[in-house]
């Protein structure tokens, strides 16, 4: 065995190429009506929970149906549907009698709805990366991997810390050249992270003598996994096909949904399914930017929804691209050669809003970093400041956003603000808490009868993201079953925020709101904490305002 091989078997056993969240729910129709009260999709074939995600939206929907109504016109006169295109690449071996593979398909196709969804989401994206499997010389069933990943969201983030569409881990980003900073995650960059899939995929195939199910169930568990696997089945004088492997969970089931959707796809009408049809054409053209952009105004120049320049660029965290690069954007085709146009005679300073700040008296670095919505490290860099140290007096120039912080729609701070206002059903409760030092996922959790799972997809974060004191978390509570609820079947509970008053205790508090002190206590763990509460102290209250 090759120097090499073996630090790639060890480089295995620690990464894994994504971690997808592949597990049959317990309820789907409890997940699809829980989805359709809040109006978020599921992320996951499989009802899983993907902590950030979008709907299948159509952001210039006009344009597009338009658009797609011509396509298919021409596609019935002279261009086939990509889906054509699509099945004419397969390479893989679909006619497997397996349980677990006739388990997915029975899944798949009792939520062909979902299909739909999944199709409209991966519309702008499926061309290219058709394209770049086919130069690669790859089966085509592969750019169906993004669904069984992340259903095709851009943004989708799973518990186990994996971002974009192929959901990669943050390690084995980095091993692949997707950069990670505060203005980008090039794990969500369609295009980068594409091509990392592809080589990934590739040295896995390499690896395993060209078999494609161990080269894909590597990509789930890592190679060091399947590696181990396939030793002790030789070692027993056991079959080595994956079907035959001692694999996770997992990994057992993600390769037969990836098998399941590409039958489907290949024969749609077995299954009493018609494609969505997805014209088989470049979606999007690179443009080179030469420097910085406010995204809003890239929207503007392009003539195009905010939101679809972020679905396009989704790597991008803020309002604007990164000023270190890389300077390039992807607008729709039709779009393009317009944009490049206004970009031309678009002088550099009108690029990005600056304003200019006076170091006042008491400031530090870091405040003047987080009132205007930046870092230290952006600061320094734009400023050529070596330290942290200001003086008073000092001028700053700050990059800001030419419009509201709510029109960056799916920025990261909106959609983490979006996905912390989304209530998990309707009798629940939000309370803000504010991390403090020594605070772990775990204690947070605790402090409010919930678990860890929970806690991290309530406010977007994977079990493994670091906790530092201020940062704000969503928890959604709900009341307490018993003696509150037992008084009035009827409940209508609300948030109420009590300031205490001179003369109070929390037991005159709780018999005011007919609520007990223990619960006074769970719902403020800083106030409940203290042997006395103060006058001025703030504590949180969830009122029955019907049961009095």
């Amino acid at each position: 065995m090759t120097r090499n091989l073996l630090i790639a078997l060890l480089a295995g056993s620690i990464l894994t190429g994504c971690q997808s969240l592949t597990q049959q729910p317990a309820d789907i129709a409890e997940i699809d009506a829980e989805n359709e009260a809040i109006g978020a999709p599921e992320a996951d074939a499989n009802g899983v929970d993907f902590i950030d995600t979008v709907k299948p939206v159509r952001p210039d929907d006009a344009k597009l149906m338009a658009k797609k109504s011509a396509d298919t016109l021409d596609a019935n006169l002279s261009e086939e549907d990509l889906w054509e295109r699509i099945r004419a690449g397969y390479q893989l071996n679909l006619n497997i009698d397996q349980p677990r593979l006739k388990s997915q398909l029975r899944w798949f196709s009792t939520h062909l709805s979902y299909l739909d969804r999944v199709s409209k989401r991966g519309e702008r994206y499926l061309h290219y990366i058709v394209e770049e499997l086919e130069k690669a010389d790859m089966p085509l069933e592969i750019a169906l991997l993004p669904i069984v990943e992340s259903g095709f969201d851009p943004f989708g983030y799973s518990h186990g810390r994996a971002s974009g569409p192929w959901q990669f881990i943050p390690s084995t980003g980095q091993m692949y050249g997707l950069e990670q900073t505060w203005w980008l995650d090039g794990r969500r960059d369609i295009k980068l992270s594409t091509q990392a899939a592809i080589t990934y995929l590739t040295r896995l195939n390499k690896m395993f003598d060209g078999d494609w199910l161990h080269a894909l169930a590597a990509y789930n568990s890592g190679e060091g996994t399947v590696m181990r696997a396939i030793r002790k089945n030789k070692k027993a004088g056991k079959p080595t096909d994956f079907w035959n492997l001692d694999l996770p969970a997992e990994t057992r089931a993600y390769v037969p949904k990836l098998l399941a959707l590409a039958k489907i796809m290949k024969d749609p009408a077995k299954y009493d399914y018609e494609n969505y049809f997805i014209a088989n054409q470049p979606y999007f053209e690179e443009v080179n930017t030469g420097g910085q952009i406010d995204l809003a105004q890239a929207a503007e120049m392009a003539d195009v929804s905010i939101d679809e320049i972020y679905l396009l660029n989704p790597a991008y965290n803020q309002w604007a691209t990164s000023p270190d690069g890389p300077h390039k954007l992807l607008v729709p085709v039709d779009s393009a050669d317009a944009f490049r146009t206004k970009l031309a005679t678009l002088p550099p300073k009108e690029r990005v809003t600056w304003v200019r700040y006076t170091v006042q008296a008491g400031d530090n670095l870091g405040a003047v970093a987080r009132d205007h919505n930046t870092t230290v490290a952006v600061l320094q860099d734009i400023n050529k400041i070596s330290s942290s140290f200001i003086r008073v007096g000092q001028q700053l120039m700050i990059p800001v956003a030419g419009q509201s912080a709510a029109s960056y729609t799916l920025s990261s701070h909106q959609r983490l603000l979006k996905k912390q206002s989304r209530s998990p059903s309707s009798n629940r409760i939000k309370v803000n808490y504010t991390v403090e030092s020594g605070d772990s996922l775990w204690s947070i959790a605790q402090k409010y009868n919930t678990n860890t799972k929970t806690l991290a997809r309530w406010n977007s974060m994977g079990l493994g993201d670091p906790l530092h004191p201020g940062k704000k978390l969503a928890v959604w509570m709900k009341p307490e079953s018993g003696k509150s609820s037992q008084r009035n079947a009827r409940s209508v509970v609300k948030r109420v925020v009590y300031t205490i008053r001179s003369g109070d205790s929390l037991a005159v508090v709780a018999n005011k709101f007919n609520v007990s002190v223990n619960e006074i206590r769970k719902w403020n763990p800083k106030v409940g904490s203290k042997k006395y509460v103060q006058p001025g102290d703030k504590v949180t209250l969830l009122v029955n305002v019907v049961g009095g």
